[in-house]
């Protein structure tokens, strides 16, 4: 009884080698032989071998688990050898049984790897679009720095402008150069606001341009909705206020995207229609088209909504955009309204 207890035992215990699949096998089959040898005859216990076998086919590349389902093919065989009613047809059921479980291990084995590969592939594509988001955003947030620098260099210029004029009019005409000095101390506010908002942008490497022109701003709105190559209509509401050169500039990109969205994505026949709400303390940005509803993906150069955030997030503003209820897409984003210095 003792030795029935200790061979099963020495049978079952390797089993609990899970992460070693090959060295459980391997000790599993030598006690078997060892068992053969001795002329022991088999035992309930004996299954640990078709146990074992499964782990490593399983866990263990497709040579070992076809070398691991051979030496239990042998084992069946020596098995029956010494069993003189022993039949072929005995054989053969064992054999398949013995293929059964290998089978069984091989495709367990194949799903798990097909899955691991599948998880593989999505954290490997979830990496790359975080890395494409942080590439666009470090690109949108360079794009705005050099805009913003061409608006404070535009408000430079002017004040150099009007410096020169008040020093040629201080002696003969004192009120013009009085004129002249309020408008620099305009200009130079405005641009001293734009340039603590420069400060809050990243940019590296980014060569300064040398053009001077200021950017677009609410004042081109209307052509920019009449040249757009989708129909758009343009809504202003409320009493309109002078903003900031960079705050005009964020609201005209915002249109400019959306439109730029709506062709892109809208399909056929689509529409658009921009609404400029001035509301007192913010202003209320609407782009709407009656397309099919889709985004526009974030790509490599910055725009979408990630340059659309970080633009009105300059600002402390709010923008969202999505599908809208009954078709089309909607863009809306909320500014603070700050008033020109």
């Amino acid at each position: 009884m003792a030795g029935y207890l200790g061979l099963a035992a020495a049978l079952i215990v390797p089993l609990w080698w899970r992460d070693r699949p090959l060295t459980s096998f391997a000790v599993v089959a030598l006690v078997s032989f060892g068992q053969w040898l001795a002329e022991t005859a088999p035992q309930p216990a004996n299954l640990a071998v078709l146990v074992a076998l499964w782990g490593v086919a399983y866990q263990c590349t497709f040579r070992w688990a076809l070398a691991a389902c051979l030496v239990a093919e042998l084992g069946v065989f020596l098995v029956l050898l010494n069993w003189e009613m022993a039949t072929f047809g005995m054989f053969f059921s064992g054999s398949i049984f013995v293929v059964t479980v290998w089978l069984t291990g091989l495709y367990a084995n194949t799903r798990r790897r097909y899955l691991e590969g599948l998880e593989e592939r999505a954290e490997r594509a979830e990496r790359e679009r975080d890395q494409q988001a942080r590439m666009a955003a470090a690109a949108e947030r360079a794009r705005i720095a050099r805009e913003l620098h061409d608006v404070v260099a535009h408000n430079v210029s002017v004040m150099v402008v009007q410096a020169d004029g008040a020093g040629y009019a201080m002696d003969s005409d004192l009120e013009q150069a009085r004129l002249a000095v309020r408008n620099i101390s305009k200009t130079g506010r405005a641009a001293l606001a734009e340039m603590r908002r420069l400060v809050g942008v990243l940019r590296e490497n980014e060569a300064v341009g040398t053009d001077y022109t200021p950017q677009p701003g609410l004042g081109q709105l209307a052509e920019l909705v009449h040249d757009s190559a989708v129909p758009a209509s343009l809504r202003v509401g409320g009493a309109p206020a002078e903003l900031p050169e960079g705050q005009q500039l964020t609201v005209y990109r915002i249109v400019q995207e959306a439109l730029t969205n709506a062709l892109k994505h809208g399909g056929p026949g689509v529409e658009a229609a921009v609404e400029i709400d001035y509301l007192g303390s913010e202003l209320l940005v609407r782009v709407t088209d009656n397309g099919r509803g889709a985004a526009a993906p974030v790509s490599s150069d910055g725009h979408g909504l990630i340059g659309m955030r970080e633009r009105v997030g300059m600002y402390g503003g709010a923008v969202s955009a999505g599908p809208r209820q009954g078709g089309g897409f909607e863009v809306l984003a909320r500014l603070p309204m700050a008033k020109a210095a």
